[in-house]
């Protein structure tokens, strides 16, 4: 068995922003995406909604690599918006947008999801943070993704960054992932014995007429169907760079210590989604304020807590890894709160939620 590359690779969707109203804004008719094509090349994509402008790094050896990449892709997208009259802001979904004026990218694929599933793909007019770790064993990838899928509830309460939807404070510290439910072939997913058994259940859904290619699973952790990797995709994106770059890192020690613990025919106890599912609720719901249930002691923690254990766990793979600094910003991210406990701080002062977008463009921009 040979040791994965742990690769990273970083995509981020951000929110198109008019200067004078703080609306979303429909980006499509401008040349940004074609001026960003010129200039990044496929690193700039279009989304669904015209109002998201999604960047990915390339493939990136470390997370010091990935560091300026993204750095770079942030800079030049912000630069870029400038240009053509509009504002930037990363959060998982706006706070006050409404979806039903929103224009949908004329791109064939997009228009043939949103004739499959209608409002529900309208409605999805949210923003994420996917990171890609390189995996090359498919086999080794499903063992991981089995054990990974314990953690997605820790990285989902980090990086919660969507309090607000229609207007209104929903009270979850991440409504994206609520709204993401509706789609299918969501959220948690079961175990699965082999890479032959995943195999089997994706081209049964091909079979059937359920899915054209893997690409439309979007589990919340997914082996990538095109490229040798592990993609965890629960994460809101968050506000500043540095907070996405300490969860990528925390992403990558994680995989590189299941990994570990494979190597040595040792494994991370494995859990139920149902079980998984109920920590996935808290996380939507409090954040990093609430409490998480650790499943070996059979008893319900402070999520703050269950994430120190948590850089506890990753702590031996930093290292060799070279990502002791990015992971070690964790300690920050708890200090400060998450990007929702801001934004609904910004509100509960101003009672104003242009200036909580205000807030969201100013630290889009912070550390750049």
């Amino acid at each position: 068995m040979s040791r994965p590359s742990f690769s990273l690779g970083i995509e981020e969707e951000y929110q198109t922003i008019n200067p004078e109203t703080f609306d979303l804004l429909s980006h499509i008719n401008t040349e940004l995406i074609a001026q960003g094509k010129l200039q990044l090349k496929e690193k700039v994509k279009t989304e669904m909604h015209q109002s998201v402008i999604e960047v990915g790094t390339g493939i990136c050896r470390t997370i010091g690599e990935a560091r300026q990449d993204v750095v770079d892709l942030r800079r030049q997208t912000v630069r870029l918006a400038r240009e053509h009259g509009l504002l930037l802001a990363a959060g998982g979904t706006h706070p006050f947008a409404d979806w039903r004026v929103q224009d949908i990218s004329p791109d064939e694929r997009y228009l043939q999801v949103v004739e499959d599933m209608q409002s529900v793909a309208r409605s999805n007019l949210i923003f994420g943070l996917h990171v890609h770790v390189g995996v090359e064993d498919r086999e080794t990838s499903i063992h991981l993704m089995n054990q990974m899928r314990y953690f997605l509830p820790h990285l989902l309460a980090l990086s919660a960054n969507s309090p607000f939807w229609l207007g209104m404070n929903t009270g979850l510290k991440s409504y994206r992932c609520k709204v993401f439910d509706k789609f299918p072939r969501t959220n948690i997913p079961d175990t699965f014995a082999s890479w032959a058994d995943f195999e089997g259940l994706v081209n049964l859904l091909i079979r059937t007429n359920c899915i054209d290619n893997a690409k439309r699973i979007w589990w919340d952790v997914r082996p990538h169907p095109f490229f040798s990797t592990l993609e965890v995709r629960i994460c809101d994106i968050p506000m500043r760079v540095d907070e996405t770059l300490a969860i990528a890192a925390l992403i990558q020690a994680t995989v590189a210590k299941l990994y570990k613990l494979h190597s040595r025919n040792q494994g991370f106890r494995m859990y139920s989604r149902a079980l998984i599912m109920e920590n996935k609720w808290r996380a939507a719901r409090y954040g990093l304020d609430g409490m998480l249930i650790d499943f070996g002691r059979e008893k319900e923690l402070p999520a703050r807590e269950l994430i120190l254990e948590y850089l506890d766990f990753v702590d031996d793979v930093l290292d060799e890894l070279d990502s002791r600094k990015e992971v070690e910003y964790v300690q920050t991210m708890l200090e400060r709160g998450t990007g929702a406990d801001r934004q609904l701080k910004v509100f509960a002062e101003t009672g104003d939620l242009k200036q909580v977008v205000q807030y969201m463009v100013s630290e889009t921009q912070a550390g750049l």
